[in-house]
């Protein structure tokens, strides 16, 4: 019996299937609870390549893959072939290409710091020349990227989806951590990617975590909300009961003392049923003690809320920023495509309220974990590479970075006030108005959902899903003045920094935010932290 391995490396963390290469079934599935390198998004990423090494990068990241396939009840050393799918930074560290024709855009950056644009094709390289743990001989089968600001993940969700045979308008989005999206107008397709950040996935909230069994995934109402839970299939089912106006949560439902926490859809449907109940304005939430209250302990509170109105916020961003360099209204776009564990868990009808969606959308289609799904086919057709580079070549896309550009920008700074300081709708079209902006309609009617998946993932194979919670390193170091008072660790929101008591601080990869927070840094008394100077502890 021979076998392979198919793995999706994400933003939010990895995902992989062990397959059975004689008939194509999948044998089980595992997935990581996060990332292994410091940060809340790709840019956190990209920038601890930059300053700490993309070699250091590349042996976390691979230190994770291999601990990852062990767990997949498979003998490794029948592995044939393994693929791969993901954006272009991930695959670049993962395959020990440098990033740094990624990290600095333009011709003249590149020009000034002698920079050589990275080659990304698809292409059949040597599994252990990676470091993966697999036997010699064993191929890695890598997918294109478009170009180098659009990955393979981005393909994955074009080709996946039917949006790229898709003759009206529509609109594709990876809900994510990095919210790839795509617009397709007759031949033309226009992508960008708004780092939304990681509360779509459930981090950074207090009580997230990712799509698994124990999380609370959805809101539904029935006279009071009833969470809905991911049971140990990935399923949702009924918990208990919250009336938001009475503040009570009443146990029932075959889920009730089984949540963990809350993934990124469930702070969706909690931001939607905050909005409709009138507890959120200006920034607070308007209950008692500030929380929303959920079931088993999970809660969210004004920070929470605020962290995914502001991701909600980039992705609209980036939505209207897409229609109007193509130069056409809302109400041109019905097709909505939606991809990624919050694309498919999320209530496509709440999200459409609260922003996720364009107003104008009518028609929508929910998939699942199309980076993952498109890996997998490559490693039961591998010829299925040459197709993908043909339409990696054809696509006419107008790539377009968000990160200043003039549309984004408004909107963005908009979407912050209406946020904080409570900008009414109508403000927030009088000044699209003055800076040349289409307004942002209301929607409309009910929307026709077509839900092509049950779960992220659709199958999980005989022997089930596993979550690896053991991944990535240490961070350590001493700093010279250092008095130990602890203020660091205090301040740590993830909790991913100690102390020791010689005064050494050690912060745990998978736990910290990176570049995205520096809490850490700032809040020394001393101002002799510098988070730069820790070192890895391998």
């Amino acid at each position: 019996m021979s076998y392979g391995i198919s793995l999706d490396i994400g933003t939010s963390g990895t995902r992989g299937h062990a397959v059975d290469l004689s008939d194509g079934k999948i044998i089980s599935t595992s997935v990581t609870e996060c990332h292994p390198l410091p940060g809340a998004n790709i840019m956190d990423h990209l920038t601890f390549c930059i300053n700490v090494g993309s070699d250091i990068a590349h042996k976390i990241l691979i230190d994770t893959a291999n601990k990852l396939i062990k767990t997949l009840k498979i003998d490794l050393n029948k592995v044939e072939r393994v693929s791969i799918c993901g954006n272009p930074i991930q695959l670049s560290i993962f395959q020990g290409i440098p990033v740094d024709d990624l990290a600095f855009a333009g011709d003249n950056a590149h020009k000034a710091r002698g920079i050589v644009n990275q080659k990304r094709d698809a292409g059949v390289f040597s599994a252990t020349d990676a470091g993966l743990e697999v036997r010699d001989g064993c191929e890695l089968l890598v997918p294109p990227a478009i170009r180098h600001e659009i990955g393979a993940d981005a393909l994955a969700m074009m080709y996946k989806s039917g949006f790229l045979e898709q003759k009206e308008n529509c609109l594709v989005t990876d809900y994510g951590t990095n919210a790839e999206m795509a617009l397709k107008i007759g031949d033309d397709i226009y992508t960008g990617s708004a780092a939304a950040g990681p509360a779509m996935e459930g981090q950074s909230i207090k009580c997230g975590m990712l799509a698994g069994p124990g999380a609370i995934s959805d809101l539904e109402y029935d006279f009071q909300y009833i969470c809905k839970v991911l049971d140990e299939n990935i399923l949702p089912r009924d918990g208990d009961r919250v009336d938001l106006a009475l503040e009570t949560v009443t146990p029932g439902g075959p889920m009730s003392g089984k949540a963990k926490g809350i993934t990124g859809t469930g702070v969706v449907a909690a931001v939607s049923a905050a909005i409709e109940s009138h507890i959120w304005r200006k920034g607070k939430l308007l209950t008692s003690d500030g929380k929303l209250h959920l079931q088993d302990g999970v809660y969210l509170d004004s920070h929470d809320i605020s962290e995914a109105l502001k991701a909600i916020g980039a992705m609209r961003a980036g939505h209207f920023t897409l229609l109007e360099h193509a130069g056409i209204k809302f109400s041109d776009l019905d097709v909505m495509y939606m991809a990624g564990a919050s694309g498919t868990y999320v209530d496509a009808e709440k999200a459409r309220k609260v922003g996720l969606l364009p107003p104008s959308c009518g028609t929508i289609y929910q998939y699942g974990n199309t980076s993952l799904a498109m890996s997998t086919d490559i490693l039961r057709n591998p010829e299925l590479l040459d197709k993908l580079q043909d339409i990696a070549n054809s696509i006419r896309a107008n790539h377009i970075m968000f990160a200043g550009d003039p549309v984004f920008e408004q909107i963005y700074t908009q979407e912050l006030a209406v946020c904080d300081e409570g900008m009414s709708m109508e403000m927030y079209n009088r000044n699209n108005l003055m800076a040349g902006i289409q307004e942002l309609p209301k929607p409309k009617g009910i929307p026709v959902i077509h839900k092509m998946v049950k779960r992220d993932i659709p199958e999980l194979g005989k022997e089930g899903l596993f979550i690896l919670h053991d991944i990535g390193t240490e961070l350590r170091g001493y700093m010279d003045g250092c008095i130990g008072c602890g203020k660091c660790e205090k301040e740590c929101p993830e909790h991913a920094l100690t102390v020791q008591d010689d005064n050494e601080i050690v912060v745990k990869t998978k736990n910290c935010l990176g570049t995205a927070c520096y809490r850490c840094q700032f809040s020394c008394p001393k101002k002799v932290y510098k988070y730069d100077r820790l070192r890895l502890a391998f």
